[in-house]
């Protein structure tokens, strides 16, 4: 990352770390840094110190800095800060977050903890904070903020503009203004910029666009969030099940939640679980604990395997060439289930695969499987029969053919089975399907060599 560098003014701060400014004990230098980074800096620079180097520079920044620092980190390392800070501070800190920012630190700590907070806070603040944590783990209403700026229909602009000036300030954003009839329930919605184009004496019901996307209170994050992504939204209103407006959720929370999504699939295509916190500030025994469960299975699977190589013993035994292909077809299977599932499991988060479509997904999966197994072993026959010989290339390319129609087919239909009971489709991570078309292939590979083979 690239350290602001003021070279040629009194007060230059040198281009360094911020372990560095640590380590050096110069905390005049360690202020100056930190008042001229930018608050994304700082949070990025604190999250990759030791737990307990974090509060001292923290304690350094202006209060209306360290909210904004505080609100930028992982809820994980929210909770470790507020440990090394004095009573008072958090207190503070957690009285000034948002009613959003503030749930979701909430459900990181002991619950003893979080009680005594929320005992703390303020009447109103600890109603809002209580509204959201009412609402189910990875729902909207969880994910929303409830401080709204929404306009009614029968005011004017001029009206409307005098309101955002009293209550914008606390507001989670005025630029996306939603807009209810006089009983809150969600007519329309309006941008700042036509609001201030308008005519003072105009009525915000002419003015709105009726045409609005919103959600339930009791939607899942992720659709939310690929929602507001897919329509270009600023920010989305959330309404109960009587349409009324009860919240909004801004595009910066709906892009947490997409990254929070995306790295949680690419940690189980990797054959992990997603760490939920900064690589740097996670342990060793986190890290292992992340893999091992995953590392379990692939021993299991691989058991699977040694059984199948047991089983076609005296297969082997006759033609021991045989054995010097078992990488080739297994592997090349497992890749293409890895690469049919991968597909699959990526149109399913953007919804353009749904589990009602499975016959035409498992039809263009398989065929897909056939015509690269077909292809790779047309390219593949000769110069295994220059190796070996004709029959064992045989074998080979129709091993190849058969295992790759058949790892497509398994690769597209686990995700959409794990869809259809209600499992991520992630948890039918890359490396399951590879270990489950593993075991599938090599038996295909040596019942094809004894037909062939005559064994």
């Amino acid at each position: 990352m690239t350290r602001p560098t003021l070279t040629g003014t009194p007060d230059a701060v040198p281009t360094v770390e911020l372990d560095e400014l640590l380590d050096g004990g110069d905390l005049e230098l360690l202020d100056r840094w930190l008042a001229q980074a930018d608050v994304v800096e700082i949070a990025d620079e604190l999250a990759r110190l030791p737990r307990e180097a974090r509060a001292v520079p923290f304690r350094l920044l202006a209060r209306d800095r360290a909210l904004e620092v505080f609100e930028l980190l992982d809820p994980s390392l929210q909770q470790e800060l507020l440990e090394g800070l004095r009573e008072t501070n958090v207190r503070q800190l957690f009285e000034e977050m948002d009613p959003d920012d503030r749930a979701r630190l909430t459900e990181e700590m002991p619950a003893k903890v979080a009680r005594r907070l929320l005992a703390g806070l303020s009447p109103n603040e600890r109603q809002l904070t209580a509204t959201l944590l009412g609402y189910t783990e990875d729902s909207a209403g969880r994910l929303m903020s409830p401080e709204v700026a929404s306009l009614r229909a029968g005011m004017t602009v001029a009206d409307a503009l005098e309101r955002l000036r009293r209550i914008g300030r606390s507001a989670e954003t005025i630029y996306a203004l939603p807009v209810t009839d006089d009983h809150r329930r969600l007519v329309g919605a309006l941008g700042l910029r036509d609001l201030v184009l308008a005519d003072p004496a105009t009525l915000i019901g002419d003015l709105m666009d009726t045409d609005v996307f919103s959600a339930r209170v009791d939607a899942d994050q992720e659709v939310v969030a690929r929602l507001m992504r897919e329509a270009d939204l600023l920010a989305l209103p959330i309404v109960d099940g009587e349409d009324r407006l009860v919240g909004i959720v801004t595009v910066d929370d709906a892009m947490e939640v997409l990254e929070e999504e995306e790295t949680e699939d690419l940690a189980r295509a990797g054959g992990a679980e997603p760490l939920g916190r900064p690589y740097l500030a996670t342990s060793v025994v986190q890290l292992a604990r992340s893999r091992i469960v995953w590392l379990i299975v692939f021993i299991a699977a691989g058991a699977i395997t040694v059984n199948v190589m047991a089983a076609f013993e005296a297969t082997l035994e006759a033609v021991v060439t045989l054995a010097l292909f078992v990488p080739l077809v297994i592997g090349t299977s497992g890749n293409t289930g890895a690469q049919s599932a991968t597909t699959i499991t990526r149109a399913l988060a953007v919804n353009e695969v749904r589990v009602a479509d499975l016959v035409p997904v498992v039809v263009r999966e398989s065929s897909t499987g056939l015509v690269l197994g077909a292809a790779l072993a047309a390219i593949s026959f000769g110069p295994i029969s220059l190796l070996v010989d004709a029959r064992i290339a045989t074998v080979v390319c129709l091993t190849l053919v058969a295992g790759c129609t058949l790892a497509s087919l398994v690769g597209s239909v686990l995700p959409l089975a794990a869809r259809r009971i209600g499992v991520d489709p992630a948890v039918m991570s890359v490396p399951l399907i590879t270990a489950l078309v593993d075991a599938s292939g090599l038996v295909v590979y040596f019942l094809i060599a004894r037909i062939v083979l005559g064994l």
